[in-house]
């Protein structure tokens, strides 16, 4: 597959204000990194530290910024753009579009679709899939196969379900969401009320209701509420094997990284990031704009935006065990230099009480 520089630059020209310097004859085969690309490449500088490789770069255009014009037409042609990364993140989607043209729609004869579904024209359903009484799938919605979509539940415009995605009973997914293999949505969340030793399970009653343009990584579950919905709102990304508890609500166009864990009833603000393997306790609050990074344990409500860590960071063995010893002796350490404060301060007292 071939496309034409000029072709690309041109099926963006509605959305962005580029300008293309140097040869728009190009053919381009193939999208690339920076230190990778050929001759016949597309590829994108988006970080100003990167500049140096400008020169030893081998690709066929680079989409740069208007900081990195000079260095970049020295060595060929280039695109340049205030955002060369999202630029280069809509050329992505039009190459794929181009390597995966969409299907016609079709139903595949192993497909089960009970009598009292609605399922409007141009949906796709795969091998084995199931879509069960009263569940609504709009037009232009692909399911994949072996998915399964339960009783009641609702696929919005233009969503696409990969292999073995389950939507369970009474759950709504938006417009254009893409939800990847496995994912599972409307399991039970994790409720149970001890007595005698034993646990008793607390139906859960609720729902899961997804907005629109979200994305969905592979075998990430988000539970049902007990009693309320669970919340995914509008433009959220989350990554692969990311657990979402019940009752949670998630704000508009926040990102999750993969191995994530959100416990029941969190609540996260709109335009957060929450990067892999962070755990957010129950029952918390994170304010819009909250950044967490990587590996760390929210154990306390966060109401300012802003960038937040923790962790112990790495070390190795024999240094980390004698840090961590020390980690529990601080607050019988904090106790002793309270005594010691108030000793001296009582001494420096006395001392000024003499002079």
């Amino acid at each position: 597959m071939t496309l034409k520089l000029a072709a690309i630059v041109e099926s963006l020209a509605g959305e962005f204000d580029a300008r293309l310097l140097g040869d728009s004859g190009i053919q381009i085969e193939g999208l690339s990194t920076l230190d990778m690309a050929t001759g016949h490449d597309l590829t994108f500088l988006s970080h100003p530290k990167y500049t140096g490789q400008l020169a030893d770069c081998k690709a066929g255009c680079v989409v740069v910024s208007p900081l990195a014009e000079d260095a970049a037409i020295r060595r060929g042609a280039c695109i340049v753009v205030d955002d060369p990364y999202r630029y280069f993140a809509r050329i992505t989607q039009i190459w794929k579009q181009h390597l995966s043209p969409a299907s016609l729609p079709f139903i595949h004869p192993t497909a089960f679709i009970d009598p009292a579904a609605r399922v409007a024209e141009n949906v796709s359903v795969g091998a084995f899939a199931s879509i069960g009484p009263g569940a609504d799938i709009a037009a232009g919605v692909h399911i994949g196969a072996h998915a399964f979509v339960g009783a009641h539940a609702t696929i919005g415009k233009d969503s696409r379900l990969a292999a073995r995605v389950t939507i369970l009973d009474g759950c709504r997914i938006g417009e254009r969401c893409i939800l990847h293999p496995g994912a599972v949505i409307g399991a039970d969340g994790f409720g149970f009320a001890p007595h005698d030793g034993q646990w008793e399970k607390i139906e859960q009653l609720g729902s899961v209701r997804i907005g629109n343009d979200v994305e969905i990584g592979a075998n990430t579950c988000i539970d049902r509420g007990a009693l309320q919905d669970t919340v995914i709102g509008d433009g959220v990304k989350l990554d692969n094997l990311i657990q979402i508890g019940h009752n949670v609500h998630v704000g508009e166009h926040t990102a999750m990284a993969g191995c994530v864990g959100v416990a029941g009833s969190a609540r996260i603000g709109r335009h957060c990031t929450i990067g892999g393997g962070a755990v957010v306790l129950g029952h918390l609050t994170l304010a819009d704009h909250v950044h967490v990074s990587a590996a760390s344990v929210v154990t306390r409500s966060i109401l300012k935006p802003g960038n937040y860590t923790g962790l112990f960071p790495i070390d190795d063995n024999a240094a980390w065990e004698k840090n961590a010893a020390t980690l529990k002796q601080l607050h019988t350490l904090r106790d002793r230099l309270k005594v010691i404060e108030r000793s001296l301060a009582g001494q420096l007292k006395h001392t000024e009480e003499k002079s």
